[in-house]
């Protein structure tokens, strides 16, 4: 075998067609290299790695085409067919002379990721994870393309036919989808030769096992199929050729089925053992709060994908794989559309979106949008003036987590924020934060009830702008002497709110006209006004504190604690400015930052729980932040959702729970990279053209000189 290697990789290194395969496939990914991670900036090699496996439906046919063929045209076939070695091993020799030519080339990307890693961070697991699956993707193609070189004598119509032959498997899944979108058995049948999804997969920042044993299943079945080609040629010499052809015919069909069935049964290995994520952060692992969640569900939950399997997100799909393997408890359908189209209406009143999940348990359901499993941002593209949409995490665990919780449990809480006193709206992203916590909310004027009502978990006045009600006093007063939880999220307001301050003054709390400034430096951000307070260990910052993450504090009221708490009342401020801020009380006429006769001096709390002991035994709750603005999605965004983070530790601590589920989006942001358009150049230069050019040149030469012999 080794002496075949020898001569097939020497025959490569003496033509034009080695160093034009080589050169071709440098080209194209040094280009794509060039353009997505060079003149873009992005730190994911990935896109370049993709985009070019096209070209194998070219490259390869003209690899191989000769392979086996010319042997067969020049008669040469003869002396192999006659000699002391087997077949497999001429053909293993032949393959792997092939394989090394392709091999070549993926050594010199490897070292692209290394040129990205000097202008920034590069994901290294999930980009040679990549590179392995654009190996083996190669690989088999090489296989496909030797096993076609075997049925003829004619090169070109062996290039042909392996195009065709790489050109069905690249499109088999969009025919088997034409052919039946449910699927079906023909369908099966043609999906054991789809040879590019299992590429997609690495591609997805996911290891999969799976995928690189059906890729090593068809090399090897390729390669045994072409010794049984010539084999037969072979064996045409002998009186026996109807015996063996028999023989062969039975051999072929067991290696098929020994393909299928390790195949299925490695398939049946569950996910959580053969897909590894290769992702920078673990985007596509279920953490262990989910983990742990699943070993205690006892009710069966059904998840409804709205859409074929076919056409549902690859990333999804394996996470829900994920969660069928963890829990018994738990099974994945599809529903298609065309075939069920009112299946929704058991459910919800509104047909979902192409590729939602509806989440189906022993209390109720819940709709989870395609778009709520993706963290997507808005950004702006200043070349046509309009704004994108940016994928920048995936929530998939966090949403389907929380709603197999929603609908197995019996009792959903429920919150009521107020209005009536010119509050603001929550952000849209901060009311989808307490429905994917399961927290039931609803808007309401207390003029429109006798009391707060009994099944309220707590109640949330948020930046009111007008004064309470003596009528709205009175029931929030009556709500905490029953033991209630109030949240208020005061903000700069030049009218006085002589009754919100009686509200306040229920825990001892007063409120001073005027707005915090920060003077230490490292206690804000770009202006005094926008502080960065001191983080303090409480329940209500839960994974915030001594985690590095900062809170993002603009526009501050003054809130006076007294030097001694009143009988029965302990404050915990979790959130404080530094001993440098102070209260400018004249903030309309002041014309800097600096600290005037008449202000007060720091430090302030500008987050702080006041608990009252009450005389029944229960004990009243009132939480106070010195300003709303926190609580927007702009300011949220400045410390990567650690101020929607402290929203919600602050609402789900006044929630009686036995399991609490909070998982935050993982994240895709990733920094791009950071180099200049005469570095970009420069390696564009070397990648694009000097080492394919430099290739092909060197293959002309040998080719010219050997010519000249």
């Amino acid at each position: 075998m080794t002496a075949i290697y020898k001569k097939e990789l020497k025959a490569y290194f003496h033509s034009v067609t080695g160093w034009l395969f080589m050169a071709v496939t440098l080209f194209f990914v040094g280009l794509y290299f060039a353009v997505y991670n060079l003149q873009n900036s992005y730190p994911f090699f990935s896109y370049a790695v993709s985009g070019t496996t096209f070209i194998f439906m070219i490259s390869v046919p003209i690899l191989t085409m000769r392979i086996l063929a010319e042997e067969r045209h020049t008669r040469t076939d003869q002396l192999l067919l006659t000699a002391p070695i087997s077949v497999g091993r001429i053909v293993l020799g032949k393959y792997l002379a092939a394989a090394t030519m392709f091999a070549i080339p993926v050594a010199v990307i490897c070292f692209y990721p290394l040129i990205m890693s000097l202008y920034g961070t590069v994901p290294f697991g999930e980009t040679y994870s990549v590179l392995l699956g654009y190996l083996l993707f190669g690989l088999v193609c090489i296989a496909i393309g030797v096993f076609v070189s075997s049925w003829t004598e004619s090169q070109v119509i062996a290039a042909v036919l392996a195009f065709l032959m790489l050109f069905l498997g690249y499109l088999m899944p969009s025919l088997c989808n034409l052919i039946s979108p449910t699927g079906n058995l023909l369908t099966k049948v043609l999906g054991v030769y789809d040879i590019y999804s299992p590429f997609d997969a690495f591609t997805e920042g996911t290891l999969d096992l799976t995928a690189v044993f059906y890729d090593l299943t068809l090399i090897a079945l390729c390669l045994f199929l072409t010794t049984q080609v010539i084999q037969k040629r072979r064996y045409t010499v002998s009186v026996k050729q109807l015996r063996f052809g028999a023989y062969s015919g039975l051999t072929i069909a067991m290696a098929f089925a020994v393909a299928v069935v390790s195949n299925v049964l490695v398939r049946a290995v569950p996910s959580t053992l053969t897909a590894i994520d290769t992702t920078y952060n673990n985007i596509y692992t279920l953490g262990d709060q989910t983990k742990e969640y699943l070993k205690t569900l006892k009710d069966d939950v059904a998840i409804y994908v709205w859409g074929t399997e076919s056409d549902t997100d690859v990333t999804v799909k394996n996470t829900l794989k994920y969660y069928e393997d963890l829990s018994s408890h738990i099974t994945v359908k599809y529903v298609d559309p065309m075939v069920n189209p009112r299946f929704y209406a058991n459910y919800t009143s509104t047909a979902p979106s192409s590729g939602s999940l509806i989440i189906v348990g022993s209390q109720r359901s819940k709709v989870v949008g395609y778009d709520d499993l993706y963290e997507s941002t808005y950004s702006m593209d200043y070349t046509t003036y309009s704004y994108n949409t940016v994928v920048t995490g995936y929530d998939a665990e966090g949403q389907i987590t929380s709603a197999i919780d929603y609908v197995c449990s019996s009792d959903v809480p429920k919150i009521y924020i107020l209005n009536g006193h010119g509050e603001a709206d929550l952000d849209s992203a901060y009311t989808d934060a307490l429905t994917k916590g399961n927290i039931g909310y609803e808007t309401i004027n207390l003029m429109n009830y006798d009391a707060v009502p009994e099944d309220a978990a707590a109640v949330l006045l948020f930046a009111p702008s007008t004064d309470l009600s003596e009528d709205d006093l009175t029931k929030l007063t009556d709500y905490l002497n029953r033991g209630g939880k109030v949240t208020l999220c005061l903000k700069v307001n030049e009218e006085e709110q002589p009754r919100l301050q009686q509200l306040l003054d229920y825990m001892g709390i007063s409120l001073e006209s005027g707005i915090v400034v920060e003077q230490q430096g490292n206690g804000y951000y770009q202006s005094p006004l926008y502080i960065l307070p001191n983080i303090g260990s409480s329940v209500y910052t839960t994974d915030l504190y001594g985690s590095g993450y900062l809170i993002f504090a603009p526009y501050n009221v003054g809130l006076i604690l007294p030097e001694e708490a009143p009988e029965g009342v302990s404050y915990d401020s979790f959130l404080t400015t530094s001993e440098n801020a102070f209260l400018m009380t004249d903030y309309t006429t002041a014309t800097d930052y600096s600290m005037r006769d008449g202000d007060l001096p720091g430090p302030f709390p500008l987050g702080v729980e006041a608990v009252k002991s009450l005389e029944v035994g229960n004990v009243a709750t009132m939480v106070v932040y010195a300003n709303a603005s926190m609580f927007t999605y702009e300011a949220d965004q400045m410390v990567s959702g650690a101020n929607s983070q402290l929203f919600m530790n602050t609402l789900d601590s006044f929630i009686e729970r036995e399991v609490n589920i909070s998982i935050p989006v993982k994240s895709y942001d990733l920094d791009n990279l950071v180099l200049n358009s005469g570095a970009a150049l420069r390696w564009e230069i070397l990648t694009v053209i000097l080492i394919p050019v430099g290739l092909l040149a060197a293959g002309i030469v040998i080719w010219i000189r050997r010519r000249r012999r």
